[in-house]
């Protein structure tokens, strides 16, 4: 009898600041780079007018979280203290917030300075790339400030964070890692995780696309998933395009994590998404 009943898919919400966030339906997270050096979108929003400007286009094109990123780490970027992250961040978020107050922030980075200079000025969710790794201090902190954590899969260093490794089985690696780390986390007393499985981060282009197809089992159904693909070369490179030129394949991969469970997508192109997040939803 059991083995006929429909299989339930979870449900999930996480907690930003007392504020509940369903992800009963999928959201999209909306990058606001402030970097010069970024690889597709540098130097457009790395001052206070154009980045508020841009923030108040994610929103209106569907986007119900905005990640801030105040240092850009593709491929041979520069390096950023946290001092200068928080220079380079200035009064951003406390500006957003209030011409915004409905939005989410995220903040995109790996030092726990940065985060709580972030979490005073009002953030509601860290986006740490590091998993913990860069900073010995973050996990404490996202315990700290009791924000939702995003916890990404990434190589063990800065230095090697590009460098690429081919996995027996890299579902099995990356689940290794999720487990060891939200088991950390837990302890600490950090208890909205989300799992990002490190697309365009020190992974094979087949490696990246097997990632796809096997969404489905990263973190066993117990965290949400986000996932971010977008304008990721993995795409691109085997194309033979540029980073702006994949939209349409981008939104083939985007619905194709949606129908696995995906639930936070995270995007530069955010009208785009959210045609893909109301298809899926009609059809779903």
């Amino acid at each position: 009898m059991l083995s006929n009943s429909p299989t339930l898919k979870p449900s999930y919400s996480i907690n930003c600041n007392g504020r509940l966030v369903d992800l009963a339906s999928p959201k999209i997270m909306g990058i606001l780079n402030l970097t010069p050096d970024s690889f597709s979108d540098g130097g457009k929003f790395n001052n206070g007018k154009s980045a508020l400007f841009h923030a108040e286009k994610l929103l209106k094109d569907g986007a119900e979280i905005i990640d801030i990123g105040p240092q850009s780490t593709r491929p041979n970027a520069e390096f950023l203290s946290s001092d200068e992250e928080i220079k380079r961040i200035g009064t951003l978020i406390s500006q957003i917030k209030k011409k915004f107050p409905e939005a989410f922030i995220s903040l995109d980075t790996f030092y726990a300075e940065t985060v709580k200079f972030g979490f005073n000025e009002g953030i509601d969710i860290i986006n740490d790339i590091s998993g913990g790794q860069y900073d010995e201090k973050m996990f404490d902190t996202a315990a700290e400030t009791k924000l939702p954590y995003i916890l990404m899969h990434v190589n063990p260093s800065y230095e090697t964070m590009h460098d690429k490794i081919k996995f027996e089985d890299i579902t099995l690696e990356i689940n290794r890692y999720f487990s060891e780390k939200t088991n950390e986390l837990l302890e600490k007393g950090v208890n909205d995780i989300i799992l990002d499985p490190g697309f365009g981060f020190g992974k094979t282009v087949e490696d990246q696309m097997k990632m796809i197809d096997e969404v489905k089992y990263f973190g066993f159904e117990k965290f949400p998933l986000l996932i971010g693909i977008s304008r990721k070369s993995f795409i691109y490179k085997p194309l033979g395009k540029s980073a702006l030129d994949i939209n349409e394949e981008t939104q083939k991969l985007h619905l194709k994590v949606l129908e696995q469970g995906a639930k936070i997508l995270r995007v530069h192109d955010v009208s785009e998404a959210s045609q893909t997040i109301r298809n899926f939803l009609i059809n779903n």
